[in-house]
């Protein structure tokens, strides 16, 4: 029996995307942030939080992306005619944050200028991301295997809500780092804002988890049948819990812990997205194994991929070790 790498592929992709969006999302938080703290000390603190990891983060991004490509070459086919335009945004301001961010250091540079490039940047990606999210979710239409719609099909109620939603989501995770990294008055204003962030996180979960399931029925039948209602129910369940204790955690003054929370809502997010998708790699008609490359060059693909994921996994863990503890004035850190 030839043995089936379609779902070992999946878990590969879903943890890329996982990874990007945990690790990227709180640095293009503290980008969004970056535009709410006018104090020039304050903007260097924050800057200098994220300086250290914030490069590494696209990885995770180039490896779903050229997964995606390389062993399901058909899903990829169909999405990127459909999702042109708030892909190449997003590249775009990725590509902007990432120049802002470096020439705003340089002795003589217009600071003001790469300030609002950092945060036009942030917003951008950002925004752009959670488009794609929500196309993802309302699906594509294909026809004989090739996409069937246009390349604007994105401009749609749903889709620019769920980037509305991203927006709040990654400046949660910004302000939860900035809780953990900063001290003082900047620390305040960060759990301040980490608070506000979350009811717009929780009022967009609870507009989406609302919207999906009356405008998909496919949806709807997932998680509303049984016994499935009675499987899923720990997700919604666990997210009110964890958004609890996330704003007592606030309140009390803990430090680690908020963070640790965003990232578990993002988590059980995550976990509801791959509840909803199931097995689709490009909803509603493509299924995983319809997408998948011939299993020759699954398994080629996963001689080199199984090599290099730990080595990545080990250099995130190692980084975020050396860099640990408070961001100080002068954008060095004090070891715990």
């Amino acid at each position: 029996m030839q043995l089936d790498l379609v779902p070992l592929w999946a878990a590969i992709l879903a943890l890329a995307v996982f990874m990007y969006v945990l690790l990227d999302g709180f640095d293009l938080g503290v980008g969004m942030l970056f535009a709410l703290r006018r104090d020039p000390a304050d903007r260097d603190l924050m800057v200098a939080s994220v300086a250290p990891i914030w490069d590494f983060n696209e990885t995770w991004l180039i490896l779903g992306a050229g997964g995606l490509l390389a062993v399901f070459p058909l899903a990829f086919a169909v999405i990127m005619p459909a999702l042109y335009f708030p892909i190449l945004l997003m590249l775009l301001g990725l590509l902007f944050r990432g120049v802002a961010f470096e020439f705003r250091e340089v002795e003589g540079a217009r600071r003001g200028l790469w300030d609002r490039g950092f945060v036009i940047g942030s917003l951008v990606a950002t925004y752009a991301q959670g488009v794609v999210l929500g196309n993802f979710i309302t699906g594509f239409p294909v026809q004989g295997r090739q996409f069937a719609g246009t390349s604007w099909d994105w401009i749609a109620p749903f889709p620019l809500l769920v980037g509305l939603g991203l927006v709040f989501g990654y400046a949660l995770q910004g302000a939860t780092w900035l809780v953990m990294k900063t001290e003082g008055e900047l620390q305040d204003w960060a759990r301040r804002m980490a608070g506000r962030c979350l009811w717009g996180v929780l009022t967009f979960i609870a507009l989406i988890s609302l919207w999906t399931p009356l405008a998909e029925p496919r949806i709807a039948e997932r998680w509303f049948s049984w016994p499935n209602l009675l499987w899923f129910s720990p997700v919604p369940v666990l997210t009110v819990a964890l958004a609890v204790v996330l704003v007592r955690a606030l309140r009390r003054g803990a430090e680690v812990l908020p963070f640790l929370c965003s990232i578990g809502l993002f988590f059980l997010a995550f976990t509801g997205l791959v509840i909803s998708l199931w097995p689709y790699v490009a909803p509603p008609s493509i299924t995983l194994w319809d997408a998948a490359a011939a299993p020759k060059s699954q398994a080629f693909m996963l001689i080199g991929t199984l090599f290099l994921l730990p080595v990545i996994l080990l250099y995130v863990f190692w980084s975020y070790w050396v860099f640990r503890g408070k961001v100080k004035a002068h954008g060095g850190y004090q070891a715990l």
